[in-house]
């Protein structure tokens, strides 16, 4: 692991954290604690921004100059993955620590989906509640059942407005006591219809021409946009990305407006603020796949006292993100409560060690039941698809895109490097050379040279479903 920072700036934040309340009684942790001993935590969510559009992360196309200057006073994440590249779904696995089969949250919770967490579910919100955070959420919400994933207040603002969303959270910031904002964008999903004014007539992306108040649209021409190496150059693709950027620049606006806030206030200092995405982009080969374009995400973490900026090669994954936050926070919540761990010891310099992550893939819409089990290491990545037989179904917004469409209109037969049949009708297992493969061409789980390395990460998987109580364990016996 690589951490670029100052030592002084290493031992702020040691102190910082080491003064968080750690009492065994959590309502002594919590309530009774000084206020100005507990730093204030914002969790800000994106809906399907991949690692590809950000200024900060290397595209020098995208402008987001307010998630640029937030990774210049944080962390940088390089290597931060979902574990479901679902919107529901995994923003579930972000507010619990735990994998989709173990909090019962498989899907989208909307509509005839219907996708729920189990009851038993003690979520981020309620054990900070618990703690006496005054706790609030504004834009998507995407979960259910409420009593699960309760705020205290729910602030009502344009998911796609994301400067209304900040402003509606303004008397929330402003108060005394320590908070937690639960801040989720809809962008850049999908959405709004086709812009049939446009060549190619692309998604929208949320974006349309009235704009939204207090934004200054930035547009793009898709002859300068940068088409990710997963994904097949074609003017239709092109002119989707360019409506990608103009909604993550949109967005970009409100994390501005909502920074300056807490500058107003004086609580940007002493207040965690965290920005990722649930998923990779809206586009084939990404979301709703657990490829690398789907789950290897954005992450900005700016540790309470923070001044420097750093980077750092960790492997974290959104399991870790709720024992992340509740031990910043000074909540006392035993580690088993989680299948993912505090990366607390990456903001103070400790001694980090993972190699590998594991992700779990059940449902998107209802209809697109294609169970994924993965392990990610430092090299090799292990896919073991348990309804091969199977074609891949997509999700309806992204087989009516113009990118998807474009490639059937043209007859083409592979999107980016990978053969689109392959893509289509995938076999049981997957095994890739990341190192070697970045974009996960050359499946090597039929090689006799990589019989070792495949048996040994499968038993890893068997492992790790073992341990975390997925139903689809059995299969290893009947299939």
């Amino acid at each position: 692991m690589q951490i670029s920072q100052p030592t002084l700036y290493i031992l702020t934040v040691f102190l910082i954290l080491s003064c968080q309340p750690t009492a065994e009684d959590p309502a002594e942790a919590g309530p009774n604690a000084s206020a100005t001993d507990r730093p204030n935590i914002i969790l800000m969510v994106a809906d399907d921004h991949g690692k590809d559009a950000l200024g900060c992360y290397g595209n020098p196309v995208v402008r987001t100059p307010a998630l640029d200057a937030l990774a210049a006073t944080g962390f940088r994440f390089d290597r931060a993955f979902c574990t479901t590249a679902s919107c529901s779904a995994s923003r579930s696995v972000i507010l619990s620590g735990l994998h989709n089969h173990a909090n019962g949250h498989y899907g989208h919770q909307h509509a005839y989906h219907h996708f729920s967490a189990f009851d038993k579910v003690k979520s981020l919100p309620v054990l900070l509640e618990n703690e006496g955070y005054r706790t609030a959420r504004v834009g998507k919400y995407h979960l259910a059942p409420e009593s699960v994933y309760h705020f205290q207040e729910v602030f009502q603002a344009s998911a796609r407005s994301p400067v209304e969303m900040a402003d509606a959270c303004a008397d929330f910031i402003r108060a005394d006591d320590p908070f937690f904002l639960y801040f989720c964008f809809s962008d850049p999903h999908r959405g709004g219809g086709f812009a049939e004014e446009l060549p190619h007539q692309p998604d929208r992306f949320g974006n349309r021409p009235e704009s939204y108040p207090g934004i200054t649209e930035v547009t793009y021409d898709p002859d300068e946009v940068l088409v990710p190496p997963h994904l097949t150059d074609t003017p239709e693709t092109r002119a989707e990305i360019a409506q990608y950027y103009q909604s993550i620049s949109r967005l970009d606006q409100g994390v501005a407006r909502l920074m300056d806030q807490l500058k107003t206030t004086g609580k940007f200092d002493n207040t965690l603020i965290i920005y990722i995405s649930d998923n990779g982009m809206a586009f084939p080969g990404a979301k709703t796949t657990l490829y690398e374009a789907g789950m290897q995400l954005p992450c900005l973490v700016k540790a309470p006292g923070q001044q420097e900026p750093a980077v750092t090669d960790a492997m974290i994954s959104w399991t870790d993100l709720t024992p992340t936050i509740l031990e910043i926070a000074g909540a006392k919540v035993a580690d088993s409560t989680f299948q993912g761990r505090s990366f607390v010891p990456v903001l103070t310099g400790d001694r980090w060690e993972r190699d590998e992550i594991y992700a779990s893939h059940t449902f998107h819409e209802i209809t697109m039941y294609y169970p994924m089990r993965v392990v990610r290491g430092e090299n090799y990545k292990l896919i073991m698809n348990l309804a091969s037989g199977l074609e891949y179904p997509f999700a309806s917004d992204l087989y009516a895109s113009k990118t998807w469409q474009s490639l059937l209109e043209r007859n083409m037969d592979k999107l980016g490097e990978k053969p689109i049949a392959e893509f289509l009708r995938r076999p049981r297992f997957e095994l890739y050379d990341l190192s070697k493969d970045p974009y996960e061409t050359y499946n090597l789980a039929d090689l006799p040279e990589f019989r070792e390395i495949l048996n040994g990460l499968q038993r890893k998987v068997q492992s790790f479903q073992e341990q975390t109580g997925d139903p689809w364990v059995y299969k290893w016996e009947y299939e």
